[in-house]
């Protein structure tokens, strides 16, 4: 080091020392220009700059510094300083870390203990989990621990005098180091584990709550450093019994937690090393007594015994005793009494307390408490173990079955074998099966108790539960060979013993032995009778005995068993079975039969045991021959019941075959009579699964389907049970019936009337039959086959007359019928057979008419006569008599308030109708009100029927708003989803302005029923109101095209089709099949409505439409005969403006069908009806008049008065410019066609005259320039065009929809043979616009007519779109080139457009061309 430097050095550190710092940075900064190496120099810079608050030059300095001689901690003190200063605790960390590491090195346990205490204190204060590591420094396996076990013993009475005391005190005791490191580890891995789990339980996919947990677990637990610390802590010198006790605790429940958290596809050596340690861990809690109640529940549940008693019971009682108020601890304290277990290790205050607890219900102390032990396998061995004891099989089962589940789970979480305590399980699950609710579950118990047997072959409960499978499967030899294993086995045992011995004499009495049988009996009664208490078994073997003697026949056998059983009812009194045998001792063989007594007898034995089925059986037949049809329900429910139901008692999926089919088939029957159809299909197809071949189960399961309007499944059961027995009518009476409801009718009619056929007076038969046609003609009515509707409603009042015929009953149904039939014939819109109808309408009217109609007397003629044979009277006179009808049946009377309610109802809605058809308003009124009584007297009687309300709502829909109102609601309180009343309320609130409230009532309905077309129509009619057009048109257009007709929704969609389609402001022409969807409507509306004038001269307008000419002035010629007559009575100037319309319509399709006479003349009564016309309208249709005459005049070849009538015309439309200006171009045409110099110029005058006042006249501009190419006179055709030739082209497109004025140009030049200016045009028009087909077509003719083929060809192939109009024209150059799909593109035009000509013409050609 050079002398300046060193002086340097000496200046900085002075300066320092006087804290003049910037004078120390100079100095040092003048040293390292001497010497830029100079450490110290550098060290002094960095002082320098961190305490004139330069942070980056003293860092960088400082790490200068460090390059030089990184050995020297110096450099890295200052550096430590900058981090610190800066908070840069990341680096800070590091610094001292390393610092640390240079004081190890050099052995100076000082400066290494001080900068390890800052270490600690920094990760303390930020309580980061690096601070367990930071702490781990100062144990024993450290790297630093030799070092610092230099440091002398800490002064706890000075602990300031070194620097060091913390580091000193945790070097000579490590414990609360250890506490301290184990409590930041637990804290931080349980909240690792928290985050973890939540975080993954918010995955898509994730498992459940348990699987995540253990998943999480073994990721924190398995690399878990706490057992090691726990260890520690165990051995460490200092560490207190009660700190060792709970560190014990902790590494219980951590191996405990990881062992539960490691599955089987983990590592299993693992799983069971842990196991045994966590054993290990348990056995040494246990065998010190210490009190760790998770130590003690896992070493119970873990051991391994097929009994209670096989357990170590000194350790239960010292469990019961370490924790006396644990619930486990209760419940085994409480079974020890129930099983009379004597603790030996008691003292006399315990023993006091046992004889205490006697007096207590202890099993149901035991049952109370198991629920607060849902995981306990303990606890569930003893719960079913009590369970069954108490004969509580059911829990017994269920208990056993939870118990196997924690056993499997256990055995998985603790990678142990609990073979016994499985076996003991099943051998409770097993022996409860047997005797619930046998034999339901015998095949289950028996595959238990054969695994049982497997492992323990002498297992007696098993072996019992063999015998008795065995025995109810009726195999008695075996049955018999299994108790008597039993019995030599437990020969002198006076329970299983005995019962083992009694049971093999049963089975060998029921092995046709029952006098061996007797014996045995006998020797075991006098064994049993000299034992206190055991009634119940007394009772059972005197009645074996008796049943025994039973069997034996004779009279003095029978004799014998009567005593016997009174003998078992002494024994025991309660004893079922013994009153059975004496109810049928007392039916059956006492003389004379006493059925009080024998009833009396069932009756006790049903009421003490539901599963005596004979007695029950006996019972049902009784009470049914009684036709008390109650207790018949009671005893069968009661018998199902008593066999466990479906389920077996258990509430399972599986379902059993019944026991007592019988009690199955009288619930059926029985829920039949009561119309829960539901129920009965269910037990009927119960007691078929017993008798699968019973004819009348299938029967009544088939007419159970059909009530219940489930008629695919009825038809299935209904031909089984013909199958099984063809010569029962009734099955196929309810197969017509199934028919019927399913709309097969002529399936049904036939069906009957072969019936009828068997059983010719059967009227159940013959209402089915007339009700059948009576459904078939409404079906055929909808579907618009009048005719066909016609003959079956004749015919279902023929079968009802018939019916009469045959028997008197049920006139008030048959009359019913009759009467609708009459009320839909009244509604037919023609008849195609008057005599019938007025013959049977003749028969009937006799057998009506003789009985008092007070209430029809003032309304109609009593009886109805036919004044004349029109189709109106004709109707009104069967509307009369189907209103006779329904008084009638209300005369009649009836059993119940329904049916008479339907009776008034229908009588209402006849009178409703017949109200609409009387045209005098003081009549109409009169029946109206007559209805409206009607309606309220059905509702008297039901009030609960809604459409009773409905009805008198729509009948008050406008004289009384709110009551119809009312009325609304009232149905739609009974029923809200009946989407008929909702459509009606909308109609309703749609007629009194109500547009909100209309428009939910019909969103309402159309929720419930999409498919109902007058809710559609609704909305339609209330977009109308609302002004929203086009939504109105969509809504009628589906409401036409829903299977519901409705004809105010097919005229309000033709009339509003109709007008967009014809309406002046189009600027195409509209396609003709446009009109064919209108054309349908109105061709149904006209059928259901042949007397709707103005439906009939639409349907004209849209037949002129699509070509139908004929029929269209059929149908106006009709509509003009309705208004004149409904003008003549009522003289309507609306009417007449209607009939004057109809006539100029119909003139002109006479005019177009060529009947120019006929024509001729209704344009005269039009212009005679006009007169002198004042307004517009008046004018226009007498313009239109005018011109229509002058053209059957040009027809009829008078020039002079069609030019007479055209002028005429012309003045008479002045203000309608459209009218004006063709009547001028017909005028121009009509003058031309004279073939005068005088004529021709008059027609130009006026065209010019016309085209100068009207410029957007484009017919009068297109006969003009057509004038003008016929003459060849250019300068007429040029001022016919200049002006629309001069427009944009988007303008003269505007002006010339059709493009006439290219055609007219094209044919010019043409005429001129100037080809190719023809051709530029074509092009020009294609170039303007390549969509339009028709130019494409024009340009393509062009070229075939220069012989160019192959271009004409082209230029329609070049078209994406294929236009039908090019078709044949497309085959026709496909032909000329010799292409092989010629024909075909012909047939596919004819087939796309029939109509046209000119494609009839392609496809000859086309096959000329081929031939």
């Amino acid at each position: 080091m050079s002398a300046i430097a060193k002086t340097k050095l000496k200046a900085a550190r002075e300066a320092i020392a006087k804290k003049d710092y910037i004078k120390a940075k100079d100095a040092s900064l003048s040293a390292l220009d001497c010497e830029p190496e100079n450490y110290l120099a550098h060290v002094l810079l960095c002082s320098a700059y961190l305490e004139l608050g330069d942070l980056v030059q003293s860092e960088q300095i400082c790490l200068k510094a460090t390059e030089i001689q990184p050995d020297v901690p110096t450099a890295w003190l200052g550096l430590a300083k900058v981090y610190e200063r800066n908070q840069n605790w990341e680096r800070y960390i590091e610094v001292l870390d390393k610092l640390a590491k240079l004081f190890l090195k050099s052995n100076d346990a000082t400066k290494c203990a001080e900068t390890l205490q800052k270490l600690i204190e920094y990760r303390r204060t930020n309580g980061t989990p690096m601070e367990a590591y930071a702490l781990t420094l100062l144990l024993p396996e450290s790297g630093y621990y030799h070092l610092l076990s230099e440091l002398p013993p800490p002064d706890a009475t000075n602990p300031s005098a070194t620097t060091t005391f913390d580091a000193q005190s945790a070097i000579h005791n490590s414990l609360p180091i250890l506490e301290e490191i184990i409590s930041i580890i637990e804290t931080h891995e349980n909240d690792v584990f928290q985050k973890e789990v939540a975080k993954r339980r918010t995955r898509l996919g994730a498992a459940g709550p348990e699987a995540v947990k253990r998943e999480v677990g073994r990721e924190v637990w398995g690399i878990s450093r706490l057992p090691l610390l726990y260890q520690e802590i165990l051995g460490h010198p200092n560490a207190s019994d009660d700190l060792r006790r709970a560190t014990e605790a902790k590494l219980l429940q951590y191996k405990q937690q990881l062992l539960y958290a490691l599955t089987s596809k983990d590592d299993i050596e693992t799983k069971k090393k842990l196991s045994e340690e966590l054993k290990e861990l348990i056995d040494g809690i246990v065998l010190l007594n210490i009190p760790n109640a998770l130590a003690w529940n896992l070493h119970i549940e873990g051991i391994n015994a097929s009994s209670i008693e096989e357990y170590d019971l000194d350790v239960l009682f010292r469990y019961v005793r370490l924790f006396p108020t644990s619930p486990l601890a209760k419940l085994l304290s409480a079974y020890f009494a129930y099983s009379h277990i004597p603790d030996t290790g008691s003292d006399e205050e315990k023993t006091d307390k046992r004889h205490e607890d006697e007096d207590t219900d202890l099993a149901a102390v035991i049952l109370g408490l198991f629920p607060h032990i849902p995981n306990s396998i303990v606890a569930h061995r003893i719960a079913a173990q009590v369970y069954q004891d108490e004969e509580h099989l059911e829990n017994a089962v269920r208990t056993a079955e939870n118990g196997l589940e924690l056993v499997l789970r256990e055995e998985r979480n603790r990678a142990i074998t609990l073979s016994r305590v499985r076996l003991g399980l099943n051998v409770i699950l097993g022996t409860a099966l047997v005797h619930l609710f046998p034999p339901k579950h015998h095949t289950r118990a028996l595959r238990i108790i054969d695994e049982v047997l497997s492992e323990e072959s002498q297992n007696v409960p098993c072996l019992m539960g063999r015998g008795f499978i065995f025995q109810h499967a009726k195999r008695w030899v075996d049955a018999r060979a299994q108790f008597t294993v039993v019995a030599s086995l437990i020969p002198d045992d006076v329970h299983d013993g005995l019962r083992s011995r009694e049971e093999a004499a049963w089975c060998q009495a029921q092995d046709q032995d029952p006098y061996g049988a007797s014996q045995e009996l006998l020797e075991l009664l006098n064994i049993l009778d000299a034992q206190q208490g055991r009634e119940y078994d007394k009772a059972r073997c005197w009645w074996r005995l008796g049943k025994c003697q039973w069997d034996l026949g004779d009279k003095a056998s029978r004799e014998d068993a009567y005593k016997s059983f009174i003998i078992s009812l002494k024994r025991f009194s309660a004893y079922a079975p013994a009153f059975t045998s004496l109810g049928i001792y007392y039916s059956d063989f006492c003389t004379p039969p006493d059925p009080t007594r024998a009833s009396k007898c069932f009756q006790k034995a049903f009421e003490l045991d539901a599963r005596e089925a004979e007695a029950a059986r006996r019972l049902a037949e009784g009470f049914a021959e009684e036709r008390d049809w109650d207790l018949v329900e009671v005893v069968a429910r009661r018998t199902i019941e008593g066999e466990g139901g479906m389920d077996g008692g258990l509430d399972s999926l599986s379902k059993f075959q019944p026991l007592n089919a019988w009690a199955w088939k009288a619930l059926g029957i029985v829920e039949l009579t009561r119309h829960r159809y539901s129920a009965a299909i269910s037990a009927l197809q119960v007691a078929l699964r017993s008798q699968p071949e019973d004819p009348l189960l299938w029967l009544r399961l088939g007419e159970a389907y059909t009530k219940a309007t489930r008629l695919a499944a009825a038809l299935k059961a209904l031909e089984k049970s013909r199958e099984l027995d063809p010569s029962e009518w009734k099955c196929s009476y309810f197969l017509g019936e199934v028919y019927r409801q399913s709309g097969q009718y002529q399936q049904a009619i036939d069906m009957f009337s072969m019936i009828l056929l068997e059983v010719p007076s059967e009227l159940t038969v013959l209402l089915s039959l007339a009700q059948t046609h009576l459904d078939f003609g409404k079906a055929e009515n909808l579907g618009n086959f009048s005719a066909r509707a016609e003959s079956s409603f004749v015919s279902a009042i023929r079968v009802v007359l018939d019916g009469f015929d045959a028997s008197p009953g049920f006139r008030r149904i048959a009359w019913k019928t009759a009467a609708d039939a009459l009320y839909e014939l009244s509604q037919l819109p023609t008849y195609t057979d008057d005599e019938t109808l007025l013959v049977i309408l003749k028969e009937a009217l006799p057998l009506i008419i003789g009985h008092p109609m007070e209430r029809l007397s003032t309304l109609l003629e009593i009886p109805p006569k036919l004044s004349e044979t029109s189709y109106s009277a004709l109707s009104r006179f069967v509307l009369e008599v189907s209103l006779c009808a329904y008084s009638y049946r209300i005369s009649l009377g009836s059993l119940d308030s329904s049916a008479s309610a339907s009776a008034w109802y229908d009588l209402a809605v006849a009178l409703k109708l017949y109200g609409q058809r009387n045209i005098g308003d003081e009549k109409r009124e009169k029946v109206n009100d007559e209805a409206v009584q009607c309606f309220k007297e059905a509702i008297s009687l039901s009030p609960i029927d809604d459409r009773y309300w409905n009805a008198l709502a729509n009948a008050l829909f406008i004289s009384k708003p709110r009551l119809a109102q009312h009325a609304y609601v009232k149905a739609l309180d009974i029923d809200t989803k009946n989407f008929v009343t909702w459509t009606n309320l909308g109609l309703f609130y749609l007629y009194h302005s109500d547009a909100e409230l209309a428009r939910e009532a019909f969103n309402r309905a159309q929720v419930l029923d999409p498919d109902y077309a007058l809710a559609w129509v609704g909305q339609a009619v209330l977009a109308v109101t609302l002004g929203h057009r086009s939504e109105a048109s969509a809504l009628f257009e589906h409401a036409v095209g829903l299977t519901t007709i409705v004809p105010e929704a097919d005229i309000a969609y033709a009339r509003r089709s109709f007008q967009a389609f014809n309406s002046v402001s189009q600027k195409h022409p509209t396609p003709l099949e446009s009109f064919f969807p209108a054309f349908f409507v109105l061709g149904r509306y006209s059928q259901k409505r042949p007397d709707d004038a103005t439906g009939l001269h639409l349907f004209g307008l849209v037949c002129e439409r699509v070509g139908h000419l004929n029929l269209g002035i059929t149908c106006i010629e009709k509509a003009v005969s309705l208004l004149e007559a409904a003008y003549e009575e009522s003289e309507d100037p609306v009417l007449e403006r209607q009939y004057t319309i109809a006539h100029i319509n119909m003139a002109r399709l006479r005019l177009s069908s060529t009947s120019y006479e006929e024509a001729l003349d209704s344009y005269r009564t039009v212009i005679g009806l006009l007169g002198e016309p004042e307004d517009l309208s008046s004018c226009s249709l007498l313009a239109q008049a005018h011109l229509g005459s002058g053209l059957v005049h040009l027809k009829l070849g008078d020039a002079e008065a069609a030019i007479e009538a055209f002028e005429t015309a012309l003045e008479a439309a002045a203000n309608d410019l459209p009218l004006k200006g063709n009547a001028v171009v017909l005028l121009a045409q009509t003058l031309w066609s004279l073939d005068t110099e005088e004529a021709r110029e008059a027609a130009k005058a006026h065209l010019l005259q016309s085209i100068e006042s009207d410029p957007d006249n484009l017919i009068a501009v297109n006969t003009l320039a057509g004038m003008g190419i016929f003459t060849e006179d250019d300068s007429l055709l040029d001022a016919a065009l200049s002006e629309i030739l001069s427009l944009p082209i988007h303008e003269r497109h505007e002006r010339d929809p059709e493009r006439e004025v290219s055609y007219l140009l094209i044919q010019h030049h043409l005429s001129q043979s100037n080809v190719r200016e023809a051709v530029a045009v074509a092009q020009s028009a294609v170039v303007h616009e390549p969509a339009r087909s028709e130019g494409r077509e024009e340009l393509a003719c062009l070229a075939m007519q220069q012989g160019e083929a192959v271009s004409a060809h082209a230029i329609l192939q070049s078209s994406s779109i294929e236009s039908r109009n090019t078709l044949g024209l497309r085959a026709i150059m496909e032909a000329r080139l010799g292409i092989s799909s010629a024909k075909s593109s012909a047939a596919k035009a004819v087939f796309r457009t029939p109509w046209e000509q000119r494609n009839w013409q392609a496809l000859a050609y086309c096959r000329s061309m081929q031939h």
